[in-house]
Order: structure tokens, then C-alpha cells, then sequence
């Protein structure tokens, strides 16, 4: 599916002229928990029980760390993202 189809700028997965090249923190750590994930899912909440910022989410979706993976038919306006090859590159681990 597409980022449009999530209802995600088109902007999204293609990476910017003047981008960081490396996750911030916040980045890094969210990224980090899909790790673990099956499929590399991304979490939609922090460890404290706050929803990811949708900046944090944004961001990493337009430097392809990130990809939209599918609509959760429960709460269809939040997006369920996934760990690309480029996120897991990003934090200095190889490919699969």
C-alpha cells in the first residue's frame, strides 16, 4: 500500500534535501522497539503509555526509517508503521 492510501503526505518515504542522516533520540528509541517486533512493527505508544508523537512518526516515515504497514481496524486514524532496511541501517545494524 501507499502513504497516500494511509492517509500520509505524499512527501512521505522520500528523504529531503537538508535531512539528518541519523535518528535524534526519540527517533532512535522508537525505532529501536521494532527490533523485537514481528515484522519489525513499530509501537503506537512510549513505555509510559503515551501515543508516539506524530512528529517523531512523521519524521522517520519521510527519511524511510519507517513505512506504513497496515490500518488497525480498531482505531482506522492511527498508523501502524513498520521498520524498513534503511530505519535498521540508520542505527548502525545490517540488513536482512
Amino acid at each position: 500500500m501507499s502513504a497516500e492510501e494511509f492517509g500520509v503526505g505524499a512527501s512521505v518515504g522520500k528523504k529531503a534535501a537538508a535531512a539528518p542522516t541519523k535518528p535524534t533520540e526519540l527517533q532512535r528509541k522508537w525505532l529501536m522497539r521494532g527490533l523485537g517486533q514481528p515484522g519489525g512493527k513499530l509501537p503506537l505508544f512510549d513505555e509510559e503509555g503515551q501515543r508516539v508523537s506524530k512528529r517523531t512518526v512523521d519524521s522517520c516515515l519521510r527519511q524511510g526509517w519507517a513505512e506504513p504497514w497496515f490500518i488497525n481496524p480498531i482505531k482506522p486514524d492511527w498508523l501502524v508503521c513498520k521498520l524498513t532496511d534503511q530505519g535498521r541501517q540508520a542505527l548502525g545494524l545490517p540488513r536482512i
